[in-house]
């Protein structure tokens, strides 16, 4: 039976993402995934499609805190407010508030991506909700993330796309959380319901790729690779071709590596 070979968390979007064995998954998805964004000035998301450098940053969490890191840049490390300055900040035409992290984290963020910007965590209490066009439930929400709370990937899709491509890629340059090995390529576009441990997932929407994926996740580097090759044969509806399915959990609970993947429905 399929099972998770590997987990994966992004806790600022568009910058670089790291490994667990163990998720906690919470109302919004996985815990600290998502949950701090850079914006502009005017509150305007930003992301590797437009700035590449993105994918430099490295993250830690520690306790509360969250540290970061790139080349040529000090070390910042920052205590997360929950309170304080409030802003209205914007991520794919919803309007969302986020809860400024300071002006040191503001010049760090500007300095790397050249560009004046401010570094926001999602408000604790506040309520995005999923896509009602796809969201099983109207309790369903999201934080930071494009529009759904978990992203799902097999190992064999992205095998049999390697094996088309110029050079192979990793699977970072799709940045899903959850990723799934022991079965064929492309299964996960037939599952609508899957359950691991205790835990129900709802398969919601194929995942149409954009221009992040153009970016080479351990240089910053941008090609045109994978989305030439994915157009020839993954155009599957509408505009963009899809790699990947968007997920949603029916509940909070935890997902560790090795676990089976039942396929419900």
């Amino acid at each position: 039976m399929p099972y998770i070979s590997s987990l994966h968390v992004y806790p600022i979007k568009s910058c670089a993402g790291h490994d667990l064995s163990r998720a906690e998954l919470d109302v919004r998805g996985i815990h600290n995934d998502r949950s701090w964004m850079v914006v502009t000035e005017s509150g305007s998301f930003l992301s590797q499609r437009s700035h590449p450098a993105m994918t430099l940053i490295q993250t830690a969490l520690d306790d509360g805190h969250l540290s970061v890191s790139a080349p040529e840049m000090d070390d910042l490390t920052l205590e997360t407010k929950n309170e304080g300055d409030t802003r209205q900040v914007e991520i794919w035409g919803d309007l969302c508030e986020g809860v400024d992290q300071g002006d040191a984290a503001a010049a760090w963020f500007s300095t790397h991506l050249n560009t004046a910007c401010r570094l926001v965590h999602f408000k604790t209490d506040f309520v995005r909700p999923v896509d009602p066009d796809y969201a099983p439930r109207t309790t369903d929400q999201v934080g930071f993330a494009d529009g759904f709370p978990l992203l799902l990937i097999s190992v064999a899709s992205l095998a049999d796309l390697n094996v088309r491509l110029p050079e192979p890629i990793r699977m970072n340059r799709f940045r899903p959380n959850i990723v799934v090995a022991d079965c064929p390529p492309y299964s996960e576009d037939t599952w609508k319901q899957i359950r691991v441990g205790d835990l129900l997932l709802d398969v919601v929407k194929p995942c149409g790729r954009c221009a992040t994926t153009l970016v080479e996740q351990e240089s910053g580097s941008k090609g045109k690779e994978p989305l030439k090759t994915l157009a020839t044969y993954r155009k599957l509806a509408g505009p963009d071709p899809v790699f990947g399915q968007n997920v949603v959990h029916q509940s909070e609970g935890v997902l560790e590596t090795g676990m089976v993947v039942e396929i419900i429905d």
